[in-house]
This record gives C-alpha cells, structure tokens and sequence, in this order.
C-alpha cells in the first residue's frame, strides 16, 4: 500500500525492492549525465559541420555520432531498468528516454526522476 509521501514522489516502492532499485537509479543516473554531456558534444559537432562546412575528417568530431547513439541506447536500457523496476507507466518511461534527445533537458529530467525515486526509496524504508 503507498502511503502519502509516496504517492507525492510517484509509484510506491516496495520495501523488498529497495535494495534492487538503489543500483539501477545510479546506472540511470550516471547514463543521464553522459548523455547529455555526449548529446552537446554532438550539438557542437553538427555546428561544425553545417555551420562551418567541415565535413569529414576536416571536422575534428567527424567520428562523435555512432558513439553518441551507442550511448544513447545504453540510456534506452538504463531508464527501462528503472523504469521498469519502479513500476512507471510507458508513457512516462518514453518521455524520459525522449528527454536524452533535447540538449540540457536529460540533466534537469535525471535531478526530478532521481528526486522522485530518492523519495519514494526512503517512504519504502520507512
């Protein structure tokens, strides 16, 4: 059953899956942080290259986007870990994977979710 401060935080979290949910929101937290810093590195290499026509090797982050999208699927995984673990609909968990597309947003998206679950972790302790 949830209680107040939980429904606040989102989905209650049972307390046997604390101990399941604390490693998954530090794997999402750590892919949400390298997302966004990879996601602006790809801003400025599309700069570079229809912005100032550097195309090819003359672009010296010609070799940033397979990477990028590499690690944008790992996020795709995190956030389904977690998403998963702590009972959010789809709805929300595509929101959260859509917000690794948009430049700074995954950062201010990583603080509310971790917020979110931080919250309904210590109500499940309780």
């Amino acid at each position: 059953m949830s209680t107040p401060e939980a429904g606040r935080a989102g989905t209650a979290i049972a307390p046997e899956d604390v101990d399941a949910v604390r490693p998954r929101l530090t794997f999402f937290k750590v892919m949400a942080f390298i997302v966004g810093i990879g996601l602006l590195v790809l801003v400025v290499e599309m700069v570079l290259s229809y912005g100032f026509q550097m195309k090819g090797q003359d672009n010296p982050l010609y070799w940033w986007p397979q990477p990028h999208g590499f690690i944008y699927m790992v996020y795709l995984v995190a956030t389904a870990l977690l998403g998963f673990k702590v009972g959010w609909p789809l709805g929300k968990m595509v929101l959260v994977m859509l917000a690794g597309c948009v430049p700074f947003l995954s950062f201010w998206v990583e603080r509310r979710v971790a917020g979110e679950v931080e919250a309904s972790l210590a109500a499940a302790r309780r």
